[in-house]
């Protein structure tokens, strides 16, 4: 079981890509047990819930019991895990993924996290525009302008824009007022990870997470180039795979933010 454990924990949502690539070449576990529940978690000082197999909680890899903030988080673990057959499949189950990675590797570690995503406010997707075609330019200028004049209006980040792919700096003063938004519990930061890497943009995931942007707003915004070039040229199937795979993770962490709104 530990074997198991170390694959499905080892697949961390804060690298969705490399989850994917681990997934394709680790061979399938047998299922292992018959139900799959949530308990309220014990001797936890803010409360939370943990998923059962059999009655027992889950662990990490690292022996820590995998307790999640809000029961709609672990319920969706635990019928991730009720949904496999006979054998084990850790892609079909993102949010075990993600929650064993929160436990494992940002709960001590969030301010670490929330520094590599700052890490893409200096070369953030929104920043580098095209020069032409101007059907494309207009495309980008319709999805990423509104988030670049919010990020400015609402949280004072004033950024620089670029032609092409020549690197430009980016202001001290818009990356710390960026930064400032960035949420400082474990859970919500690890979210705004996961969109940020799959989506390029650490804008979009804020302009997310303030409600600027709807989640297909945010996917839609982050794939213009993309779909623009699709249009052209036809879509290419192995690109296409890369971004359905993306897309369960995208939905995985979009889960964990609602689950974790505050009401009202």
């Amino acid at each position: 079981m530990r074997d198991l454990f170390d694959e499905v924990a080892g697949q961390s949502p804060l690298d969705p890509q490399e989850a994917a690539r681990r997934g394709t070449r680790t061979p399938q576990r047998k299922r292992f047990y018959a139900r799959a529940g949530v308990i309220e978690a014990q001797g936890v000082r803010d409360g939370g819930f943990a998923v059962t197999l059999d009655g027992k909680p889950i662990r990490t890899p690292s022996g820590r019991t995998v307790t999640v903030p809000a029961r709609d988080i672990a319920d969706a673990i635990a019928a991730e895990w009720e949904a496999q057959r006979e054998t084990i499949d850790p892609l079909t189950m993102p949010l075990t993924r993600f929650a064993n990675s929160v436990v494992e590797a940002v709960v001590d570690r969030t301010e670490l996290v929330a520094d590599d995503v700052a890490k893409y406010l200096r070369s953030d997707l929104l920043f580098y525009r095209a020069g032409h075609p101007e059907g494309l330019v207009a495309r980008e200028a319709r999805h990423w302008d509104p988030v670049l004049f919010w990020a400015a209006d609402a949280l004072g980040a004033h950024f620089i824009l670029a032609e092409g792919i020549m690197h430009v700096g980016q202001p001290d003063s818009a990356v710390q007022a960026a930064r400032a938004a960035l949420p400082s519990d474990p859970w919500s930061i690890a979210a705004i990870h996961v969109i940020t890497t799959l989506t390029g943009s650490a804008l979009l995931a804020l302009a997310l997470l303030n409600g600027m942007l709807d989640p297909d707003q945010v996917w839609a915004a982050a794939h213009v180039d993309e779909d623009w070039n699709a249009e052209q040229w036809g879509v290419d199937e192995e690109v296409a795979t890369r971004r359905a795979a993306r897309l369960i993770d995208f939905k995985a962490a979009i889960r964990i933010l609602r689950a974790l709104k505050p009401a009202g």
